[in-house]
């Protein structure tokens, strides 16, 4: 697929906007999004029940053919009585071959997860501490950042507290979408030395792919290997999980779920050999289902020590109910505690996590990238009560006179500790929330704006002079009043 012209400055925001994997503006990331009833299956009571098999396939079959919000998906759920999967869909349009728990998809972020139980299973073999500044494990020419002479640790990295961003700015892909695949050890190790940290390590919370990778990357260093080996020597080979890698064998091609875009186009696979313990890994239903019983104690493992000791720390995130562990997300709700992790790398999205008290774990994976995504599947199979998203409804954009954009440029507060930047490039009009990636919003009147790859719309308010006093961020079925702020 060619990419677009990377010359303007318009472009280079768009191709900002296509590495943030439209994974901002969620909840782990700052702006809460309230899900309402969708599906007959989401009037079902809260319980410890997972839905029948009958009624996840009703959940796939709507998600696929009348939402028309994916190609293909496949969700397993595991459990003391055993384990199951159900599948709806197909590998890409075209391919009747039926999809099943050993379809391999992209499971991008989960990675994540993957890479800081590396962290918690070194840590206990004495290997690293914890604590352990992570300019131990890189080379002395690289200069870590520092703030107050606090040094960012290993477990900053893998909290996401470190204080570095989403990102680094010297990120420039030859190929938007494939934007991870040229950056390489010489350019990170070139923005860590440049990077100046604005507040201390382990005192804030911001998801940040850029620290998940480099985490990884030490750990890699630290163990003389490379990512991959790593986790197939300390993670899949003692799980037995012989579908999670990065690079595919010629038998799991044959398996591979394509991946398409938001529109249902079929995308490349991602490819990240410097930040690869972000989101580099592929993966099975089965296998994840497999590391999930591991977590569970459904099965026995010389891991769970270590998956315990990723639960053990816990930082906040400055959300109501969640909390942020090694490599998992916590969140609590009416005293019920789901353990999750989710991925949206270009073409894919998934959802994995689990109920420790209840003994379940879900899996839910999907060959696209749409906005709506699987994460509410994902927790309605966990809990019953928590419901299914209703379809995006239809935006039209239409023609305006871009010299109105100017009316509404600024900064717009939304709470206490969230601030909504609007910024116009050219004859686009973009919008970023504290904390999260810029989103480009497209008009569907003079005054209502509405974005392609996230369910959220923003109406202006005109002041004096025609000049924006106030926006309007509707989300998630609420509409929440955002006043300028010079």
């Amino acid at each position: 697929m060619a990419g677009p012209d990377r010359g303007t400055i318009v472009e280079k925001f768009r191709r900002e906007e296509r590495l943030m994997k439209r994974r901002m503006w969620g909840p782990i990331a700052g702006v809460v999004i309230v899900a309402t009833m969708a599906s007959s299956c989401a009037s079902a009571t809260a319980s410890t029940n997972v839905p029948s098999d009958a009624e996840i396939r009703q959940i796939l079959t709507e998600r696929v053919d009348v939402q028309h919000k994916s190609v293909g998906i496949v969700a397993g759920v595991i459990s003391a009585k055993g384990r199951r999967v159900v599948a709806y869909g197909n590998l890409d349009e075209g391919d009747t071959r039926p999809l099943n728990g050993d379809t391999v998809f992209e499971i991008g972020s989960i990675t994540k997860v993957f890479t800081s139980l590396l962290l918690a299973d070194m840590a206990r073999d004495g290997q690293v501490s914890l604590d352990d500044p992570v300019t131990k494990y890189l080379p002395v020419n690289v200069n870590m950042p520092e703030n107050n002479d606090k040094a960012i640790t290993l477990t900053d990295l893998a909290t996401h507290t470190s204080g570095l961003p989403r990102l680094p700015s010297n990120m420039s892909p030859k190929d938007p979408n494939n934007p991870y695949a040229d950056y390489s050890v010489e350019q990170l190790y070139q923005f860590l030395s440049n990077y100046p940290l604005t507040r201390d390590p382990g005192s804030q919370f911001e998801y940040s792919n850029l620290g998940a990778g480099l985490l990884g990357h030490a750990l890699a260093r630290r163990a003389d290997t490379d990512y991959e080996a790593l986790v197939l020597s300390r993670i899949c080979g003692p799980l037995g999980m012989k579908d999670t890698r990065i690079t595919f064998t010629p038998e799991m091609k044959t398996r591979l779920a394509v991946g398409h875009d938001a529109e249902l186009k079929p995308v490349e696979n991602w490819d990240m050999p410097t930040l690869a313990g972000a989101g580099a890994l592929r993966s099975t239903a089965n296998d994840l289902l497999t590391f999930l019983a591991a977590n569970l104690g459904v099965t026995k493992s010389p891991l769970a020590p270590a998956m315990a000791a990723q639960l053990g720390v816990r930082r906040p995130t400055g959300q109501s109910g969640e909390e942020a562990s090694l490599g998992w997300a916590i969140s609590t709700r009416d005293g019920k505690e789901i353990i999750w992790h989710n991925g949206g790398p270009g073409g894919s999205r998934s959802w994995m996590g689990y109920d420790a008290k209840a003994r379940i774990g879900v899996v839910v994976l999907s060959n696209a990238e749409t906005p709506e995504g699987v994460d509410d599947i994902g927790r309605h199979l966990l809990d019953p009560g928590s419901p299914l998203i209703e379809p995006t409804s239809e935006h039209t954009q239409v023609a305006v006179d871009t010299a109105l954009f100017d009316a509404y440029v600024g900064d717009y507060q939304l709470t206490p500790s969230i601030r909504i930047t609007i910024r116009r490039v050219g004859d686009s009009l973009f919008a970023k929330a504290t904390g999260q990636g810029m989103i480009q919003i497209f008009p569907e009147s003079d005054r209502d704006y509405f974005a392609k790859d996230v369910d959220l719309q923003i109406t202006f308010v005109a002041g004096s002079g025609g000049r924006a006093s106030e926006l309007i961020l509707h989300q998630g079925g609420r509409d929440t009043r955002a006043k300028r702020v010079e």
